[in-house]
């Protein structure tokens, strides 16, 4: 039987490869098997990512399920709790067996993020040491869609400082850090995505001293990625992409088949479209 690496040991390989691992949401079986298709397709491993909504939705041990029915085949694929706002929301993803959880305390003050933060990790070192902690710092917007303008309460100056993460990791131990470097969430309808603050990117990694996870990945430039990960960026979230290509994938299916019934038929090109985005994704972030 395939022993598969890790979600820690996948992350620590990336960042000595000098590459990043894809985190890709999901919020149905057709956007499962289309990150999937899309990651087997590029041979490299990759995270299902689910937030409230979708975990709620989907289904939280349906979830869980799904994923360990890959990685049964040998496959490298990992589940995680993504966006969770309380340590009730990460707590549920620990219990369920989950990989990976994240806090997102970043429109919390400081002191009230790291101390939900520190919670948060010490009941998942009480649980499984292995289970991957992650927490933010900096508001970057909530959401994944298509946005007219950047998200209110959202500063593309005031970003995450490099003393300030220093800080932050040593009083909560978390595994992965996600800060505020010129990302949102969500993808510009109209207007250039906002670029990746490179230099900060490497200040945050040098002083933060642990993996760094890019939020708001969508709409970001070739360029932009790949100096990111360079910089220090050792996982990247894609959402809003693959929603979009799902969405209009579907919309074009049905306006040639109108009288079309069978959401084997007319799911398909979903899936096809969002394994094409994946691919694409994790080719470029792992230089292939």
């Amino acid at each position: 039987m395939n022993t598969i690496p890790t979600l820690r040991e996948t992350i620590r390989a990336a960042e000595e490869k000098g590459v990043a691992v894809g985190h890709f949401n999901i919020s149905d079986l057709e956007g499962f098997w289309g990150v999937v298709k899309g990651a087997q397709a590029a041979g490299v491993p990759v995270i299902i990512g689910v937030s409230e909504g979708e975990r709620d939705f989907v289904g939280i041990p349906q979830a869980v399920a799904l994923v360990k029915s890959v990685r049964d085949t040998g496959y490298p694929i990992y589940l995680n709790a993504d966006h969770s706002y309380s340590f009730e929301r990460v707590k549920e993803a620990i219990d369920a067996g989950f990989d990976a959880v994240i806090f997102d305390g970043a429109k919390l003050s400081f002191e009230e993020n790291a101390r939900i933060t520190k919670q948060c990790v010490e009941y998942a070192r009480s649980v499984n040491p292995e289970i991957i902690v992650e927490a933010e710092l900096g508001y970057i917007g909530s959401g994944s869609k298509v946005l007219d303008e950047v998200p209110e309460g959202v500063s593309l100056e005031n970003l995450t400082t490099g003393e300030e993460s220093a800080r932050f990791v040593k009083e909560t131990g978390i595994d992965l850090f996600a800060p505020s470097v010129g990302n949102i969430h969500g993808m510009l309808r109209n207007a250039p995505e906002p670029r990746l603050n490179i230099e900060r990117i490497k200040e945050v990694r040098q002083a933060a001293g642990v993996p760094l996870v890019l939020h708001g990945g969508s709409g970001t430039s070739d360029e932009d990625f790949q100096m990111a990960i360079k910089a220090g960026i050792g996982i990247i979230h894609i959402n809003t992409e693959i929603r979009v290509a799902y969405h209009d994938a579907v919309k074009a299916y049905l306006a040639e088949h109108p009288d079309e019934t069978a959401p084997y038929k007319f799911m398909k090109p979903a899936v096809d479209a969002v394994a094409a985005v994946v691919e694409k994704r994790m080719r470029l972030f792992n230089f292939l």
